[in-house]
């Protein structure tokens, strides 16, 4: 078979059995009572063949042994009617009623014959009995069959019996019934009774034959049981009243025989017959459509009955008869039957061809008129009909498709899914699965594929497709598919596609290559770009941004966006056993994708630039794809936070780090709460006399573990800014009261307090706040300074300078905080108020041994001198740092040398000695943070092992304000946290950032 064929084959259907187990143990048994009924008849034929032996048997076979059959068809009836309630038990009461008539009859004749010993007379009871078998019959046939809807069906259905009754009472009469009705000599009951037996069956017949073609579908093989023993009876009735078998007739001939067969086949129509139905035959393949023999025999009906009644006629002119007055007119009432039902008939056909006109041009009206397509195709494939939709649809004449083969239109990808669900719904029964839906693609006249939706239903073998034109609605759902997959801005993939690709790498027949990797990106000043230039720029430079990475990666790999300024690149492995190369290679595309997106963008006629911070996790054996990204997104975090700007291969011990990071950060939140944030103040000496100018606040954080932690420490993993804030304005509060109860007590030095220069412009804190502390503590003017210690750029400097001599005017001084280490500080110093320059750690802590750092920090020094400024070096903590920074010039000094951090109760102790000893001529005593109980004497030895003896000696003062004495402590809860700069983790912001 061609493909077209193949397309709607209708495949075979396994089984075929399901009707002889349907019958069971009913089958078995309906074939004993066959083979018995045969038998009996058998026997009985046999019997009557041979004369049974003797007269007298052959006697009492005929007569009683009719009698007996007859009685038995009359029970069996009666009981089936009694047992089963239907709408035929009127039919099988009349039909026991008979059978009980014809029993009687042949009990009389038996009674003349065989018990009197002598003839039959004539008429007697006998024939009253035999008379009253035909009435009953006929009737129950009436009730069998088929009942008309209309008037016209019962005058049809009587005509029918006239027109078969009529025949044969022509051909009857002129064979034989008039010869019996001209008998002479006889009684006019014994002529009456001589032709009521012929009438009676010729009525029988006739109804046997027109019902035969109206018989109901219920029950059909007890139906046609029954009327095939009826016929018998009649048909032996009919050879009993001719005069050539009549006059010889003796009772237990052969014909009692077929009167015998016929009462047997009764009494077992309603029983073995009926027991087969209920048997479901077995399934068939499928036939070709054949003319209904039942239906063209009903319609031959009326034409065979006025063949017969001819036959009569021409009977009697062939034997040079007088036409008979019964045939002539038996003959014209069957022509004029004929003719009223021809005329019915006719009436009939046309309303029908009127009806069926009418039911033509709606359905037309509705298949025209759909939008749909409707196509008929044959079961060889081939289209049979297409409806005019087709050229509003598919842009082809239906006339152009007709006679195509359906496979041929169907798109080749899509020929396999349409095969194969057609086969499945052919095999699956009709009444479960009447209807199936089928989605392909279908040529249309442009040559385009368009989507095509079908409803599909069976029809003569073939197919019916209902199809509709989907194509707008598959490219919209495509579209909406699109859109959630992928970021409206850059149409990169998304993080549920990414996520979704990722998953399909680590499985299948990629799982378990290491080779695989994720890369996470992330734009180093994209916010100041946004800041700066505004988002419409920043969208611009992330289109940009997104196409240099898409054309970066390879054509299997995934370039995704995932939200903000953060991109992402799956690399898929090749396979490839060795480690090294792998990350090598992985290394190297990095790296180019890092240079390719830190290369200038055009954005708005402006050059600007961003960096690149990228994070690389590989995939591992049994790894989830939610634990590769969050991998690749560490690696990423620890990329920004060791300088950006570069690749960051993912560890294990990043993972370490974010938990107690985690963990860190919970503590942080709940501290401010506790109460568990201190703060310390360090004097700022004189570095010519040794004396106390200022004291320097520093927030520390003691936790519940008693862990003494820095700014630099907990701030980092602090992630709730406005907690930090809430920190800091608390801690700020606190260093002004306790300033302001130090200067009511005589101790004038001013309190020093670190201040981020964005939180000064943060229009989210009140402005008046500072002043509104010094103003509740009532703090004496130039007690206070503030250390601007932010050199962000993004801030602006006219607005700062506004806030800082806003500030100056309350008698509030500013001090440039970390000096020398950021890029804008010469800015700063050029526009904003300043009164103090605090030189940065980095240059203090190397202006003995680097003479590189000398130069640097004597130049920032006589900046300061020439500005008139007053300088401060931060991290002072040797004498030998001492004796340079008095030599270039440096005016105060903070650090170790002198003292370090210290409570309140320490720091007035301290400010009642006024001064500490500074490095000259004589040897420095051990003054340190914690020497402030001894005298100001005696020689100075090594101040870190002063300092670090300290805790021994001095209960109370906190042993984080020494070094060595902090980093000692984290390893036990923070292993690896340790500050940027490590030695500015005993000296780092006073007040915390926001």
């Amino acid at each position: 078979m061609s493909a077209p064929g193949m397309l709607i084959e209708r495949p075979s259907v396994p089984g075929g059995t399901g009707g002889a187990t349907g019958g069971g143990t009913g089958g078995s048994g309906n074939m004993v009572c066959q083979l018995l009924l045969a038998v009996l008849c058998g026997a009985y034929a046999t019997g009557a063949a041979v004369g049974w032996g003797s007269e007298q048997m052959a006697l009492v076979m005929g007569d009683f042994g009719l009698s007996a059959a007859a009685l038995a068809a009359a029970v069996s009836c009666f009981l089936y009617a009694r047992t089963r309630g239907s709408r035929f038990r009127p039919a099988w009461l009349l039909f026991a009623f008979s059978s009980a008539m014809a029993a009687g009859g042949n009990a009389v004749w038996g009674w003349y014959e065989v018990v009197l010993d002598r003839d039959v007379p004539q008429p007697s009871l006998a024939d009253l009995f035999f008379l009253l078998f035909a009435p009953p019959a006929i009737v129950g046939l009436l009730v069998l069959a088929k009942r008309p809807v209309t008037r016209a069906g019962w005058i049809c259905l009587a005509l029918d019996s006239w027109l078969i009754g009529g025949s044969l009472l022509t051909l009857s009469w002129s064979l034989a019934l008039a010869h019996t009705a001209r008998f002479e000599g006889e009684s006019v009951a014994r002529a009456a009774l001589s032709l009521a037996y012929p009438l009676l069956d010729i009525v029988l017949v006739s109804m046997v034959l027109a019902l035969h073609f109206r018989r109901s579908q219920a029950n059909k093989s007890a139906v046609h049981t029954a009327i095939a023993a009826l016929a018998l009876t009649v048909l032996c009735d009919a050879l009993f009243t001719s005069p050539l078998l009549r006059e010889h007739y003796r009772s237990g001939q052969l014909l009692d025989a077929g009167w015998f067969a016929g009462s047997l086949l009764l009494a077992y129509a309603p029983w073995g017959a009926n027991r087969t139905t209920d048997a479901p035959a077995p399934p068939r393949g499928p036939r070709q459509p054949t003319r209904p023999i039942a239906g063209s025999l009903t319609a031959l009906t009326p034409y065979l009955a006025a063949a017969v009644c001819t036959l009569g006629i021409l009977y009697n002119v062939i034997e040079d008869r007088t036409v008979d007055r019964v045939v002539v007119f038996t003959g014209c009432t069957v022509v004029l039957a004929l003719v009223v039902r021809q005329g019915i008939m006719l009436l009939d056909n046309i309303a029908l061809t009127h009806e069926l006109a009418q039911k033509e041009n709606h359905f037309r009206s509705l298949v025209q008129g759909s939008s749909d397509v409707i196509m008929i195709a044959a079961p060889d494939g081939v289209l049979r009909y297409v409806s005019p939709a087709a050229s509003g649809v598919y842009g082809r004449e239906a006339d152009e498709l007709i006679g195509s083969e359906l496979a041929s239109l169907i798109h080749p990808d899509d020929l396999g899914g349409v095969v194969h669900e057609v086969r499945r719904f052919l095999a699956a029964p009709p009444s479960q699965e009447p209807t199936t839906r089928i989605e392909c693609r279908f040529k249309s006249g442009t040559g385009e594929w368009l989507n095509v939706e079908s409803t599909v239903n069976r029809h003569q073998g073939g197919l019916i497709f209902n199809s509709r034109d989907v194509t707008e609605r598959v490219r919209l759902q495509a579209q909406l598919q699109h859109n959630a997959e992928h970021d409206p801005l850059t149409d990169l993939p998304n993080r549920a596609l990414f996520t979704q690709r990722v998953r399909q790498a680590l499985s299948g027949r990629r799982a378990g290559d290491a080779g695989t990797a994720v890369l996470f990106i992330d734009l180093d000043g994209f916010k100041g770009v946004n800041d700066r230039l505004g988002h419409q720029a920043g969208d611009e430079l992330l289109i940009q941004a997104a196409r240099r990475l898409q054309d970066s990666v390879r054509a299997g790999d995934t370039a995704a966006r995932l939200g903000g300024d953060e991109f992402a690149a799956l690399i898929l492995g090749d396979g490839s056993r060795d480690q090294s190369a792998r990350e090598q290679r992985v290394q190297e595309i990095a790296d180019r994708l890092r240079l390719t997106l830190s290369q200038p963008y055009r954005v708005e006629g402006q050059e600007v630039r961003v960096a690149a911070s990228i994070g690389v996790a590989f995939a591992e054996a049994g790894i989830s794809a939610g634990d590769l990204l969050r991998n690749a997104d560490l690696a990423m975090y620890r990329a920004k936070a060791g300088g950006k700007n570069r690749v960051e291969l993912y560890a294990p011990q990043m993972q370490a780090d974010v938990v107690r990071r985690t963990e860190l950060a919970t503590r942080v939140r709940t501290a401010a709460q506790d109460g568990e944030f201190v703060l310390l103040h360090q004097p700022v000496v004189d570095l010519a006399t040794g004396r106390i100018a200022a004291v320097a606040a520093q927030a520390r954080w003691r936790s519940a573990q008693g862990i003494l932690f820095t700014p630099a420490e907990y701030l980092r993993v602090a992630e709730d800014a406005e907690r930090a804030a809430e920190v800091g304005s608390r801690l700020l509060e606190e260093a002004v009261e306790q300033a302001a109860e130090r200067a009511g007590l005589g101790h004038h030095a001013p309190v020093s307090v670190r201040f981020p220069a964005r939180k000064l412009v943060d229009r989210s804190m009140p402005l008046g706040t500072i002043e509104a502390l010094l103003t509740k503590y009532e703090l004496p003017s130039g007690s206070l300074i503030i250390e601007l210690s932010d050199s962000d750029p993004r801030i602006s400097f006219d607005e700062l300078e506004r806030r800082l001599a806003t500030l100056r005017r309350f008698g509030v001084r500013i001090a440039l905080d970390g000096f020398g280490s950021g890029y804008a500080a010469i800015n700063a110093l050029r526009r904003l108020p300043v009164d103090i320059l605090k030189l940065d750690r980095g240059l203090v802590e190397g202006v003995v041994e680097s003479a590189r750092l000398h130069k640097i920090t004597s130049g920032l020094l006589r900046i300061a001198n020439d500005l008139g400024m007053q300088s401060v070096a931060d991290g002072v903590d040797v004498p030998e740092q001492v004796l340079a920074l008095r030599a270039m010039g440096c005016t105060h000094g903070q650090g170790m040398a002198f003292s370090g951090p210290l409570d309140e109760y320490r720091l007035r102790r301290a400010l009642v000695r006024e001064e500490f000893p500074v490095p000259g001529g004589a040897a420095l005593p051990a003054l340190t943070g914690g020497s402030l109980s001894g005298t100001l004497t005696g020689a100075v030895p090594d101040t870190l092992s002063a300092a670090r003896a300290v805790p021994d000696t001095l209960p109370g003062v906190l042993p984080d304000a020494l070094p060595g004495t902090v980093p000692d402590s984290l390893p036990s809860t923070l292993p690896g946290m340790r500050s940027p700069h490590p030695l500015r983790s005993h000296n780092e912001t006073r007040v915390p950032p926001t």
